[in-house]
């Protein structure tokens, strides 16, 4: 029997247009998690592109994977607007 080779999930592919990007953050939003709530922007950042997104908020693409983790919830009100915007 062959092995089965299998890829990480990764919702970033999925999120293909601003309705799927707007119902995805709208649940992590009524979870009430920031731990949650920052991993759900990073997604959002990454299916948008994590260059672009450090280009248009002036934030470094690093800032941004540290604070889009969900590891460390401690992601500004203005750099979630920025991120989100």
């Amino acid at each position: 029997m062959s092995k089965i080779k299998t890829r990480p999930f990764d919702v970033s592919n999925y999120l293909k247009d601003e309705a799927d990007i707007a119902a995805y953050l709208q649940v992590a939003i009524e979870d009430g998690d920031p731990a949650l709530l920052a991993a759900a922007l990073g997604d959002i950042a990454r299916a948008r592109g994590m260059t672009q997104l450090a280009r248009d908020t002036g934030l470094s693409r690093e800032s941004l994977y540290k604070s889009l983790s969900g590891e460390r919830a401690q992601l500004g009100d203005r750099q979630g607007i920025r991120i989100i915007n």
